[in-house]
C-alpha cells in the first residue's frame, strides 16, 4: 500500500489519458479533480499516520471544499485512483481501496454506525463503483467486483462478480475457467445497459410458478382475489 506521489500521478495521467473518452489533448488531465485530491490526501495521510494534529483533516478540508470530493485523512488508497467526475464522493477514515480502483461521482464508502474501530468497507483491486452506490460497513468488495449505480452494498462480495439493486445483488459471477461478464464489461468500465435486469428476471420466475401451480390444477386468478380482499381488510383496520 506504500505509494509514491510522483509515480501515483504519473500513473493516473496516464490511465486517464489511455481510457476517459472525453479527454482530446494530454494537458487536459491537468483539470480532473481526482488528480489533486489525491495528491491532498497523500500529504494528509502522511501526516495523519505521523499522529500530526489538526493539520490533516485541515488539508483533508480544504480539498473537499476545492474538488467536491471527501477523503478522510485515515483511508488508506493504493495506487492510481480514479474518481471520474468526483462530485459528492465521500471515502470515511477505514476504509481501504487497493490498486487501479474506479470511483464514479456520487460513491459513499461509509460505515452503519458510530462504532469504534474498522468501520468502514474494504475494496481490492480494480474494483468499479458506477455512479451514486453506497457501500456500507465494515464489508469487502473482492478483486474486479463491479457495483452497479445506485446499488447499496451492506455484505461483503466475492471477487469477479457484478451486483446491483437496493439492497444489491449478485447478477454476474466468474465461473472456473471462464472469464466474467466480458459481454458487460467495456476495459475496466461497467456497461450498466448490459447488465440483467433484476426485476425483469424475478417476473418471468413468477409467471413461470404461477403457470406451474394452474397446470397442478391452483386457480390463480381466485387467488389474487383473495389476496387482494385480505389486503384490503388490512388496510381498513
Amino acid at each position: 500500500m506504500k505509494v509514491f506521489i510522483l509515480d501515483d500521478i504519473l500513473l493516473m495521467m496516464k490511465y486517464i489519458h489511455e481510457n476517459d473518452p472525453a479527454i482530446k489533448f494530454r494537458l487536459e488531465v491537468f483539470l480532473y479533480p481526482c488528480l489533486y485530491a489525491i495528491v491532498f490526501h497523500r500529504i494528509a495521510h502522511l501526516l495523519y499516520v505521523l499522529n500530526v494534529p489538526i493539520i490533516p483533516r485541515l488539508i483533508s478540508q480544504v480539498s473537499r471544499f476545492l474538488t467536491g470530493i471527501e477523503i478522510h485523512p485515515g483511508a488508506q488508497i493504493g495506487q492510481c485512483l480514479f474518481i471520474d467526475h468526483g462530485m459528492g464522493v465521500v471515502i470515511g477514515q477505514t476504509a481501504i481501496i487497493g490498486d487501479y480502483c474506479l470511483l464514479y461521482q456520487g460513491v459513499t464508502l461509509g460505515g452503519t454506525g458510530n462504532e469504534v474501530g474498522k468501520r468502514h468497507p474494504t475494496l481490492g483491486n480494480n474494483v468499479v463503483v458506477g455512479s451514486g452506490a453506497k457501500v456500507l460497513g465494515n464489508i469487502q468488495l473482492g478483486d474486479n467486483v463491479k457495483v452497479g449505480a445506485g446499488s447499496v452494498v451492506l455484505k461483503s462480495i466475492p471477487a469477479d462478480c457484478t451486483v446491483v439493486g437496493v439492497p444489491a445483488k449478485i447478477v454476474k459471477q466468474k465461473q472456473d475457467n471462464q472469464s466474467v461478464g466480458k459481454d458487460i464489461y467495456d476495459n475496466q468500465r461497467l456497461r450498466h445497459e448490459r447488465i440483467p435486469d433484476l426485476m425483469e428476471i424475478m417476473s418471468k420466475q413468477i409467471q413461470t410458478m404461477m403457470r406451474q401451480l394452474e397446470t397442478m390444477g391452483v386457480d390463480m386468478h381466485q387467488t389474487r382475489e383473495c389476496s387482494v380482499i385480505s389486503d384490503d381488510n388490512q388496510l381498513a383496520k
